[in-house]
């Protein structure tokens, strides 16, 4: 399968979500036949959170075994666990908090309440992922199951916002983040967009998943997709670099698509 990007438009941003959704049910299905679990790497934003909301509002979501689905966020905000500013916090009110999950499956990234720096934070994301990349390894009996354990577990899907500025996850233009390519995850100080301090998995690390989903809407991004997908230098527009493994999906809505190049374009049946 090609990892270069396939693009769908949608007509606006309420059917993008709950064709995001959709998807969303149908592959951790088919990742829970395969795998006996599911494993989902969450992002925030409106479409991030919408997506969630519409996916709690879905009729197929009892299709997935949610105890059995394994929850990372690609960044979050270093505030205190309680904050609204949380990507973890939005996505348990519009989302997890319906479920029956198990929380051991849940990591979510450390706040101000628990550590002293972001980079003491960002050091135990990165551990609480090798361990459970270990533990996975442990656990494969299959033929084919490396000799040594990853560093990172299995990601399924990966999905990633974008913002006007072509920042993904907390991985902004010019920035060290960007650059960073060895440290799977990394302490951000001087976000352009508050709060300053982030967390946040790297290219190294988002370019690992099976499949990367940037979900997209909105005018305002029209420009920041536009040269993602003309080839710009992820340096300079991050939203350029994320790969999967398998398949990277532009899911975006037709404000967002404004400054798509045209062989990329795949419009999607309105109503769909």
């Amino acid at each position: 399968m090609s990892r270069e990007p396939r693009v769908s438009i949608h007509p606006d941003s309420q059917v993008l979500m709950a064709a995001i959704a959709a998807r969303l049910v149908t592959k951790l299905v088919d990742a829970q036949d395969r795998f006996g679990e599911a494993t989902v790497v969450l992002t925030g934003g409106t479409v991030g959170i919408g997506t969630l909301r519409a996916v709690a509002a879905s009729a197929a979501a009892p299709a997935v075994d949610w105890s059995k689905v394994n929850f990372w966020w690609g960044d979050e905000r270093f505030v205190a666990r309680d904050s609204e500013d949380r990507n973890a916090v939005q996505a348990q009110q519009a989302l997890l908090d319906s479920l029956d999950l198990d929380p051991s499956r849940v990591h979510i990234p450390g706040s101000t309440d628990e550590f002293g720096s972001v980079e003491e934070a960002a050091a135990d994301y990165a551990r609480h992922l090798a361990e459970a990349a270990a533990a996975e390894h442990a656990a494969d009996v299959s033929d084919g199951r490396p000799e040594q354990a990853p560093a990172l577990p299995r990601f399924d899907v990966l999905l990633l916002g974008v913002g006007p500025d072509a920042h993904v996850a907390s991985l902004f233009p010019e920035m060290a983040g960007i650059r960073e390519r060895e440290a799977l995850v990394v302490g951000v100080h001087g976000s352009p967009k508050p709060p300053p301090l982030r967390i946040s998995l790297t290219l190294p690390a988002i370019n690992t998943a099976e499949e990367v989903w940037m979900v997209v809407a909105g005018e305002d991004k029209a420009g920041a997709v536009g040269l993602a997908l003309a080839g710009a230098g992820t340096v300079q527009v991050p939203a350029a670099g994320p790969r999967g493994r398998s398949r990277t999906l532009w899911l975006i809505d037709e404000s967002a698509a404004a400054k798509v190049p045209q062989n990329l374009v795949r419009k999607e049946p309105r109503g769909r």
